[in-house]
């Protein structure tokens, strides 16, 4: 059977034999097809002479039926914000009811009791569905840091005849059934430039280039177990490709420029996937979803009703808050939302007391609100700002240069930042001794280091602490620093190392911004001082990463750079300690 003639066919199992007419709107297709489609059928043995179903019929069915379905929710859902601070996407209510909670019973209703979740991010919130609906829960400890491809590896021994369902969906209509004949992957009828998939002429899945327009991607799949071992096969072959890490899942089903599966295409209108804030809003203006605090505290501050809140749009994930960028009044703002643990790294009402002394100053972004409690923060929206480039020489002289003049300004608040005291105590919020073997005697190295710090510091000023490339805005002619959460009174020194380990700079590039820095001035001793700052920063970061690790948040690469930059730069500071001390 192709295409046409399965929809034919399942049509007839689905609604009975009534007429060509009222087949060919049941199945979607023209007259000629179904009276073509029919005539097949009967020469194949499917249909007998009074278009019935024949035993061969029934018994193709039954071997191509569904067994089982994979629902994929471990994902952050970071398009939901501010939701996703609160409640998964899976979780979110729709016209009463849960979204996840539809899926499987219009899954039960056709008879599909064997469901697999794939969960990741608040994986708690999930454990009542086994009670509930009898799910399996399977849990994807890396959702982080790698996207559904890597959820869909965990669950390829139940991939056969297999209903994939993302997490995210709404369907008016139960799109299941207890009868597939073959595999097939859903679009909607509606162009969308984020697709990368345009159905043919033939009901085929062709891809094409990015942003030319293509069927909206709804996500749902049914696979046989012909098209299943081929994605499984795929599956394995992308995740051994660090490059595939944050590959969707979708990936696996092509083969060289389109799909193998079909193409099921349904009405827009009937399917809904739900990324934003906004697409929640406009498909049910009552959930109870909608009530978020973060929106409530926009709101209040700017005056507005929340449904004047508009174009919510996410910013990039940072390490440790979510922020998103919206529209209000004809103005651009940025909200931050605090991240997982925040509350244990971050003092809110010293970060506050930071900025009312650096405010009027030209230093930072403009706030419009700032809550010392819950870490809320409202600012305008730079627009046509960019980030310092840590590899461009100009970008860092000018760079360097804000930081000189800001440091040289000597404010003063109450509070310091105590970079050993801040090792110890990311130490305490772990759960379990640290990953790294050599832990002890790495910490016992860089704790040495203090003694020649404290002797070398000349004078402590507020320092920002996270002077790192990206909180370095370029606006126009002026350059703001921003994201003040860690700073403190502390030798203004630290911000340089802070600078360089961020950028994952090797000595060459450590010692050129040193340079650039001081103008070609800087004293050995200071330099070196400055090493030793790189190797107790590293390893404040590394312990900061195990604490983050412990929340189910990992940062890759960054997190053993950290580690490395305390190892070897205290190796570093005792072999520039030998050569200086020999030459006086």
């Amino acid at each position: 059977m192709n295409k046409q003639e399965s929809d034919v066919m399942n049509a007839i199992m689905h609604n009975s034999y009534i007429n060509q007419r009222v087949l060919s709107k049941n199945c979607g297709h023209s007259l000629g097809v179904v009276n073509r489609s029919i005539k097949n059928l009967m020469n194949y043995g499917y249909l007998d002479e009074h278009v019935q179903p024949t035993k061969k019929a029934y018994f193709e069915f039954k071997d191509k039926a569904p067994k089982n379905a994979i629902i994929l929710a471990a994902g952050f859902g970071m398009r939901m914000v501010p939701i996703n601070t609160e409640t998964p996407k899976a979780l979110l209510e729709v016209h009463g009811e849960v979204l996840i909670e539809r899926i499987i019973k219009q899954l039960h209703e056709v008879g599909i009791k064997e469901i697999y979740v794939v969960v990741g991010f608040m994986k708690e919130q999930f454990d009542y569905l086994i009670d509930e609906y009898n799910v399996e829960l399977i849990v994807n400890s890396e959702y982080a840091i790698k996207n559904n491809l890597y959820s869909m590896k965990l669950v390829l021994d139940h991939l056969s005849n297999t209903y994939v369902i993302p997490c995210d969906i709404w369907c008016n209509q139960n799109p299941f059934h207890r009868n597939e004949l073959y595999s097939w992957y859903m679009v909607s009828d509606l162009i969308d430039d984020h697709s990368s998939v345009r159905v043919n002429r033939k009901m085929e899945l062709v891809a094409i280039p990015e942003s030319s327009g293509g069927n909206g991607m709804i996500g749902i799949s049914y696979l046989l177990e012909e098209q299943a071992a081929k994605v499984r096969e795929n599956i394995i072959q992308l995740c051994n490709d660090k490059k595939h890490d944050d590959s969707f899942w979708e990936e696996a089903l092509y083969y060289k420029d389109k799909m193998i599966v079909q193409a099921k295409v349904v009405p827009a209108t009937e399917v809904v996937e739900i990324n934003t804030y906004e697409q929640l809003r406009e498909l049910d203006s009552d959930s109870n979803h909608l009530k978020s605090d973060a929106l409530a505290v926009i709101s209040k501050v700017l005056q507005v009703e929340q449904n004047e809140i508009r174009d919510i749009t996410v910013l990039k994930k940072g390490m440790t808050n979510r922020s998103f960028l919206f529209t209000c009044n004809e103005r651009k703002y940025i909200m931050r939302i605090p991240g997982e643990g925040t509350d244990q790294l971050i003092n809110r009402k010293e970060e506050a007391s930071v900025y009312q002394v650096i405010n009027g100053r030209n230093i930072c972004d403009d706030i419009a609100y700032i809550n010392p409690e819950k870490g809320y923060k409202i600012t305008q929206y730079l627009e046509g700002a960019r980030v310092c480039n840590p590899l461009n020489q100009d970008d860092l002289k000018k760079c360097m240069l804000k930081l000189r003049c800001f440091h040289e300004l000597g404010l003063i608040v109450e509070h310091e930042f105590n970079i050993f005291g801040q090792i110890e105590f990311y130490e305490s919020l772990w759960k379990s001794p640290s990953v790294y073997k050599d832990y002890k005697n790495t910490k016992k190295n860089v704790l040495s280091l203090k003694s020649y710090i404290d002797a070398h510091i000349e004078n402590k000023v507020l320092a920002h602490i996270d002077a790192v490339p990206d909180n370095f805005l370029f606006v126009g002619d002026e350059i703001r620093l921003i994201d003040w959460e860690y700073a403190g009174m502390q030798d203004p020194h630290v911000d340089i190392a802070m600078f360089c380990i961020y950028s994952l700079y090797n000595k060459q590039q450590i010692d050129n911004l040193i340079d650039i820095y001081f103008e070609g001035t800087c004293p050995t001793e200071t330099r070196i001082k400055i090493y030793c700052y790189v190797a107790t920063c590293g390893l404040l970061w590394s312990n900061w990463c195990e604490y983050k690790r412990s929340l189910g948040i990992e940062f890759g690469e960054y997190s053993l750079r950290q580690y490395r930059y305390a190892k070897d730069y205290y190796k570093i500071v005792k072999d520039q300690l030998n050569k200086w001390e020999s030459k006086i």
